[in-house]
């Protein structure tokens, strides 16, 4: 497979690396010739030192016969232009980008970049699995960034607690469909009656994320949220 990484930064750097040892083509494009340069020394004439932001230097990397094009540099704007150039002038089949601030995923997705590489959110999701809060925790976004996998723990003096899911008013733009219970998978059925220690997994549009905390854990107060 044919690969196009932009930016040499240490994502790029290893990225390159890993590629290249598992046996894939690929060219690495870094704006910088210094690094370029530096990176070259250690992995060869794959580097080349172009601004990967350029049509031309997309074409002298072979964009046009490549089938991913990644674009992992530290600037959102940078990569968003890599991967637009590369799938509407180069109509390369799949596209990556990093994206650095959460707040430009949306924008990423709605501009048709195929997969988003969010370091923030994967550390913010880490934090959150260790640090208990009173809030949902995000696991995945699905169906272009419209809907969210999320997990709500059940935890001492939950609304939830002795409640069936039934009783859980989220909305029509929520599905309650699984509860982990120790080392156990449930199904969730509009009988099954909700512990303290359940953690309950749904698919959620993000305008029903509100509802749905404080139907399960509540305010964060404290004190329970009214039913």
């Amino acid at each position: 497979m044919y690969v196009i990484v932009v930016g040499g930064g240490k994502v790029g750097y290893y990225l390159t690396k890993e590629l290249l040892a598992a046996g894939h083509e690929l060219v690495l494009l870094e704006k910088d010739p210094r690094r370029a340069r530096q990176i070259a020394d250690e992995i060869g004439s794959v580097v080349l030192g172009r601004d990967g932001c350029e049509g031309s230097h997309l074409e002298e990397a072979g964009a046009a016969r490549a089938a991913i094009v990644a674009a992992v540099t530290g600037d959102d704007e940078d990569n968003l232009v890599v991967c637009q150039m590369a799938k509407h002038h180069f109509a390369v089949p799949r596209t990556i980008a990093r994206v650095n601030n959460p707040a430009n995923e949306a924008l990423f997705r709605e501009l048709g970049v195929d997969e988003i590489i969010s370091p923030t959110r994967t550390a913010l999701a880490a934090i959150e699995q260790d640090i208990p809060v009173h809030e949902l925790l995000h696991l995945a976004q699905l169906e272009g960034g419209e809907l969210e996998l999320v997990e709500a723990l059940v935890e001492a003096g939950a609304p939830a607690i002795g409640r069936t899911a039934m009783d859980v008013h989220s909305g029509d733009c929520c599905t309650l469909f699984s509860i982990i219970r120790g080392d156990r998978v449930l199904r969730i059925r509009p009988d099954t009656l909700f512990l303290e220690g359940d953690k309950v997994l749904a698919l959620a549009r993000l305008d029903c994320e509100g509802e749905l905390r404080n139907q399960l854990i509540g305010s964060g107060t404290g004190e329970p949220s009214a039913a």
